[in-house]
């Protein structure tokens, strides 16, 4: 890599070489308050001068209102990014804490098309299944979402929160690149099951909410009391009251870290999360989400830190500490179906 850019990493056998830390873009329209518009702009191309690629949206993030958002920095600069969409997830208006799953391959065929519109590309880089419907077999969703790369409208295939049994049926289907997954110092579930068969497939790990959706960083402690009504983390058990209180107690080995690298709270979660590529064996592409050009730009100079045994052993502990689950209903994840 040069001074100022990142190195990279592939997806999967034969996917797409991208940036080692990739950009959320969900909080660019939905999700976590309202959002500048033009910072958010600003913030997509300081991270592709930086070496980001890889940018990460879905239908769900506001009823495709993320898609659309994203279509302008995506046509600019087509041959430079690698654009990653998701379906199977519809968020009702009037309730940020329920959703409507779909795997089924009539929607597989309807929502590609839909994606395709609002992006005005003619091919995605990267099409996920955002979450899985337990009455779908898998392989049928997988199947059709094949018939996708067979027809020219996607070129990549990738899972989001996946078992391990659920990403060796897909990938005897068609070859998986990526598998999303919440994976951070205070979610680890993961490593017990899923990442050891990604390795094994050769499947890349693309973690999200990296930074624990902002609470590793210590931007808040209580989301009840510090964020707007319009904020999806109010929802979430561990953001709220007790478990707030026990969870921020869980910060302090990563300020110690933090004070002996010069570096912030969310630098060291964003290195331990790439420090797991090595530990693991796989390709590790996190996508961090912001909105702003500043936090870009601390986020993508965590790849230069390396933390050592002894700093890793004094965060290892932390994630079976964690008080409060990710979601008010985890069928949401794959954790229970493990």
């Amino acid at each position: 890599m040069t001074a100022d850019r990142i190195p990279t990493a592939r997806l999967g056998d034969g996917g797409p070489e991208v940036g080692v830390q990739g950009l959320g873009c969900m909080g660019m329209s939905w999700a976590y308050g309202t959002p500048d518009a033009q910072e958010s702009r600003a913030a997509l191309e300081r991270a592709l001068e930086l070496g980001v690629t890889l940018y990460d949206t879905a239908e769900g993030y506001g009823d495709g209102a993320n898609e659309r958002f994203l279509s302008p920095f995506f046509k600019a600069h087509r041959d430079e990014v690698v654009i990653a969409t998701k379906f199977g997830v519809r968020v009702p208006a009037g309730d940020r804490s329920k959703r409507i799953i779909r795997n089924d391959p009539p929607y597989v065929r309807q929502a590609v098309e839909g994606s395709l519109e609002r992006l005005d590309v003619d091919v995605i880089d990267l099409y996920y299944m955002h979450r899985r419907d337990v009455n779908v077999p898998i392989e049928e969703t997988v199947g059709a979402m094949a018939e996708l790369v067979r027809a020219g409208k996607v070129r990549h295939l990738g899972l989001s929160e996946v078992t391990a049994d659920e990403l060796r049926a897909a990938h005897a289907v068609h070859p998986i690149a990526a598998v999303q997954s919440e994976w951070s110092l205070f979610s680890r579930d993961i490593e017990a099951r899923v990442v050891p068969t990604a390795a094994e497939l050769g499947v890349a790990l693309v973690p999200y909410s990296p930074l624990g959706r902002g609470f590793l960083t210590g931007s808040f402690s209580d989301a009840a009391k510090d964020l707007s009504d319009d904020d999806v983390r109010r929802t979430m058990p561990r953001f709220q009251g007790d478990n707030a209180a026990a969870n921020a107690a869980l910060l302090e080995p990563i300020r110690t870290v933090a004070e002996a690298h010069g570096a912030s709270l969310a630098q060291i979660a964003l290195a331990w999360v790439q420090q797991r590529s090595t530990v693991h064996g796989l390709p590790v592409v996190q996508i961090p989400g912001t909105t702003r050009r500043s936090r870009v730009e601390e986020n993508v100079a965590a790849t230069r830190i390396v933390l050592t045994d002894d700093e890793l052993a004094l965060l290892e502990p932390i994630a079976d500490k964690v008080a409060g689950t990710r979601y008010p209903d985890m069928s949401f994840a794959s954790a229970g179906r493990e």
